[in-house]
């Protein structure tokens, strides 16, 4: 019996989804609990597992297509299924003819052999399936003649290439126009549920809150020498780089702590103080930008912060973030200089009060001690609600974070 592949549940009030990308097409096989579909909503996107071992015989909801949670967009028949459910072979064909009061027994005729769908296993079935290849030519070397996937792997090795296909022939000019220089087509493009989502809080955040961006700059000279000091056996103990965001993340948590109005809320009638710092890092997704959050980044040490950002980055771009990791947050931080960017005005992420925008490291002549010298200078920007964060907490906030990373020996003293 065909099993229904249904829409899961994907977040709280979240009724409706698009269908992503396919992963298996009608005719594939497909592993227990083995990605079948994506499933995309505003927040996030979900892989859809395999309920069983078996093969995928129906889709009902093409990509891109919407579906409400709970609805059945395909079937899929376990392993074995059919096999178990056919009715039992037929035995041999007798020809029995009657002649007067004689019965004469003629030649026996060999019964019918099963079909070929009975005989195919799943993983046979697929490797077949992905190379174009009909499995009513390739033998069956399993129990009763069943095609295995050892099978299937040979005839596709076995198989002739195709030969080339002979050069097209140019048409000619009448019978094919060219396209006109500078062809101003479009090209519409279905706006995915997340990008759609991003589009209505960054509007969101502009409508409702009184935004206002300061900006410092940062010499970046002290945390490069500690880089190259113990990068090495900061990788060799931990099995991760040691980067530039675990510092930020830690200076942030200091500021954060010296001015609790940029970790508040304003929730009218009331400015909610928090005592836990929950720092969201706005990474890169295949679907868009995303921003999991790093949970009580107060109590994390550089190896912990680094290990966590890297396993954001890797599940981000293949769109395996969960959806109660990209919730909550208490402030942002967004990395800019990874992308080249030199400086910017971030906009928060309601209902946080405020983002902290790192930019590109540049090296810039500076004015020390009375003389120029050429040092690794970074833009840092602080956008924050001015409905709760005063000129002067901001300030103060984003010159902490200067101070912090201009001596980071700040950080293991909490001073």
């Amino acid at each position: 019996m065909a099993l229904e592949l249904k829409v899961p549940e994907v977040g709280e009030s979240i009724t409706e989804v698009v269908i992503g990308t396919w992963k298996k097409r009608e005719g594939d096989g497909v592993a227990l609990d083995e990605s079948v579909v994506e499933i995309e909503s505003d927040k996030a996107t979900v892989e859809l597992p395999a309920p069983a071992a078996g093969m995928v015989t129906k889709i009902l909801k093409a990509s891109g297509e919407k579906a409400v949670v709970g609805e059945v967009i395909g079937y899929l028949e376990p392993a074995g299924a059919a096999a178990s459910s056919a009715p039992p072979a037929p035995g041999p064909v007798v020809d029995v003819k009657r002649t007067g009061g004689r019965t004469d027994i003629g030649s026996v005729q060999p019964a019918a052999a099963p079909s070929a769908a009975a005989r195919v296993m799943p993983a046979a079935a697929r490797v077949l399936g992905e190379a174009g290849l009909p499995a009513a030519g390739v033998a069956g070397s399993g129990p009763g003649g069943r095609l295995t996937k050892a099978d299937a792997t040979a005839a596709v090795a076995a198989r002739p290439a195709a030969p080339a296909a002979p050069p097209a022939k140019p048409a000619a000019p009448a019978l094919q126009p060219m396209a006109a220089p500078g062809s101003r087509q479009e090209r519409p493009v279905l706006i995915s549920p997340i990008r759609r989502r991003i589009a209505e809080r960054l509007v969101e955040a502009q409508h409702q809150a009184a935004l206002l961006t300061t900006f410092n700059e940062v010499d970046m000279s002290a945390v490069m020498a500690l880089r190259a000091k113990f990068k090495d056996v900061f990788q060799e103990r931990y099995g991760v780089k040691l980067g530039f965001m675990s510092f930020f993340v830690r200076a942030a948590v200091e500021a954060l702590r010296a001015v609790p109005q940029v970790n508040a809320e304003y929730r009218d009638p009331h400015i909610v103080f928090r005592d836990y710092y929950d720092i969201g890092i706005a990474v890169g997704g295949g679907k868009g930008l995303v921003v999991p959050v790093i949970r009580n980044a107060e109590m994390l040490s550089f190896a912990q912060i680094e290990q966590t950002i890297g396993d954001f980055a890797r599940r981000a771009a293949d769109n395996k973030i969960k959806l109660e990791e990209l919730q909550g947050g208490t402030f942002t931080i967004s990395n800019g200089g990874v992308y080249g960017s030199m400086l910017s005005t971030p906009i928060i992420n309601p209902p946080q009060s405020g983002i902290l925008g790192l930019h590109a490291i540049t090296e810039r002549p500076m004015a020390v001690n009375g003389q120029v010298v050429i040092r690794p200078m970074m833009y840092l920007a602080l956008s924050y609600d001015h409905r709760l964060v005063d000129g002067r907490e901001a300030v103060t906030f984003l010159k902490r974070i200067k101070d912090t990373i201009e001596d980071p020996t700040r950080l293991m003293l909490e001073v």
